[in-house]
């Protein structure tokens, strides 16, 4: 096994179950299975009853964490070794997870689909490419805009404002040079000229329309919302008025269907859509996470980054549109997240230091909280680096128990479901604590209420003040009676502030809001903070400078 590349080594040693076995454990008829290859498929929604058994119990697990490091936390290796925990007790088990984007896969943090023993596999595939549903939303999102620019050059009968456009291009790549550019230059023929910019295929509204749209019919309904642009006359073109919804849908009518894989641990794993959390709702597809809950006993999802912004967004969107009740929550802690936290810098996490690891704390704390003002009793994992101590370790399970905290030590990666079943007892202890599940905020009082209950109640902030392009979107959002949807906040991962430097527990500061796009499509407007951006850059040294292909077709440098 290559010390470089222990994670890709593990997933290319495994043995998979053809992907036919995998569905028949699931649940999932033949009629309504896909195949693409033999170790992955899509699942036909149209030849499938979602509505599963009322009979037993349809648990549903969400996994969030605390603020993470730049190299992530390992959330999605805890979820898919806990839910090989809960296979491994005899639970008939399944995984909902996104799909990993090529940005980030080329840029910071390499593979996204898990690590060491609680992977899903094949991860080669799901890293690169997979069923090809993130080029369906990339070429369905740039035919709308070609569709767009289209419009306005043969006549621009909708007297679009090339001024006023909403609508960006998109490509799944981190590059920067594309935020803001000129298009239509060369003369009459060749265009409009007019500022565009690309945003990176995760913040497509068509990808959280993806994510939210129940069924083909109403993924063209929410298509056919998306706001393009407005008139001269400051009035919004959809669409709907370009009529081209259907056209849009047409691109997408198989990405819709979920992505049936396995874990390394034998779990059937949905592995569909992907938003981030740091500028979208960062969560995976609500068809994904419905029908692996009606076909399982457990179901195990996550949501993007920590509490402030995946879960935020899990239970006060997708819950809410999707009418999911969680039963309980996970937030995954690491001992080098506390520390870089209490104060210490990236480069000396490896060193052992229980009193700033005990000073982290205060950041997990607030997640913690966070969740139970959801109505939530969570419960900590903590999960196991091989440079953390043991004294490290006990001393931050000391603390939890101290503090009344529900905690357990997370060995997945090394252990894969085996080393979650503390977790797993923890987490089937917590569905028996009850709870009263419910929203944060009632989108029915205005962005506004909205945006400063999400700032106060969850980043601890002391005030909103709307800025810039703000103030003006927001007299838009209630000229057209849009300020009464949810909000999905943009906002940077790494602090509970907009300033990703404010590690920690800030409190008493002020959340920036620059901008608020409606996304009338999605059922969302997106409130840009601080200087977040929709279209992430590389690193200067990128993952990719470590990836390549052997002579044999195998991949290297993917992790």
């Amino acid at each position: 096994m290559s010390s470089e590349n222990p994670d890709l080594a593990i997933a290319q040693a495994a043995t998979l179950e053809p992907i036919e076995a995998v569905a028949e454990r699931a649940g999932i008829p033949a009629d309504a299975l896909i195949p693409y290859g033999r170790t992955k498929a899509k699942v036909d929604l149209k030849a499938l009853d979602r509505t599963g058994s009322t009979d037993g119990e349809h648990r549903l697990v969400l996994v969030t964490a605390m603020s993470p490091t730049p190299a992530g936390e390992g959330k999605s290796t805890t979820t898919v070794g806990l839910a090989d925990a809960f296979t491994l007790a005899g639970k008939k088990t399944m995984v909902a997870l996104r799909e990993p984007a090529l940005g980030p896969i080329m840029g910071i943090k390499g593979g996204a689909t898990g690590g060491g023993h609680a992977q899903v596999v094949p991860m080669e595939d799901i890293n690169l490419h997979f069923t090809g549903d993130f080029h369906a939303i990339q070429i369905a999102n740039n035919t709308l805009a070609a569709l767009i620019d289209n419009h306005i050059q043969q006549g621009n009968v909708l007297n679009i404002d090339p001024r006023r456009m909403q609508f960006k291009r998109v490509v799944d790549v981190n590059d920067r040079a594309l935020r803001s550019i000129v298009i239509g230059l060369g003369g009459p023929l060749q265009g409009v000229p007019r500022e565009d910019g690309f945003d990176i295929v995760v913040a497509s509204e068509i990808m959280a329309i993806l994510c939210l749209a129940s069924d083909l019919q109403d993924l063209q309904k929410r298509i056919a919302s998306i706001v393009v642009g407005f008139t001269y006359d400051r009035e919004p073109v959809t669409v709907g008025d370009l009529k081209v919804e259907g056209a849009i849908t047409l691109l997408l009518k198989d990405a819709i269907n979920p992505n049936l894989v396995q874990t390394l641990g034998g779990t059937p794993a949905l592995v569909h859509g992907g938003p981030f959390a740091n500028i979208a709702h960062g969560c995976n597809s609500l068809t994904a996470t419905q029908l692996a809950q009606s076909l399982s006993e457990v179901t195990v999802t996550e949501a993007g980054f920590g509490s402030d912004l995946g879960a935020e967004k899990f239970l006060d969107i997708k819950a809410r549109f999707g009418e999911l009740t969680p039963d309980a929550v996970v937030v995954v802690a690491t001992v080098r997240a506390l520390k870089m936290h209490g104060g210490i810098a990236k480069s000396d996490l490896d060193q052992e230091n229980i009193d700033a690891a005990l000073e982290g704390t205060s950041n997990l704390r607030c997640h913690v909280e966070n969740i139970r003002k959801f109505g939530l009793e969570p419960v900590i994992a903590l999960n196991r680096f091989p440079k953390d101590t043991e004294a490290e370790l006990e001393a931050v399970l000391g603390w939890a128990e101290d503090n009344g905290f529900r905690a357990a030590l997370s060995e997945v990666w090394a252990k894969g479901g085996e080393g979650a079943k503390e977790l797993a007892e923890q987490v089937t202890a917590a569905f028996d604590d009850g709870g009263d599940f419910h929203q944060l905020y009632d989108p029915a009082d205005g962005v506004e209420a909205s945006l400063t209950t999400i700032a106060t109640q969850i980043y601890g902030a002391e005030r909103v003040a709307f800025e810039g392009k703000a103030v003006t979107k927001l007299k838009t959002l209630k000229k057209n009676g849009w300020d009464k949807l949810p909000v999905c906040v943009a906002k940077t991962q790494y602090s509970f502030s907009d300033d990703p430097t404010a590690l920690g527990a800030p409190s008493g500061h002020v959340l920036h809001v620059k901008d608020l796009v409606p996304k009338i499509g999605a059922g969302f407007v997106v409130a840009l903070t601080g200087d977040i951006m929709t279209m992430p850059g590389l690193p200067k040294e990128p993952a990719a400078l470590r990836m390549g292909v052997d002579e044999d077709g195998n991949a290297f440098g993917l992790f």
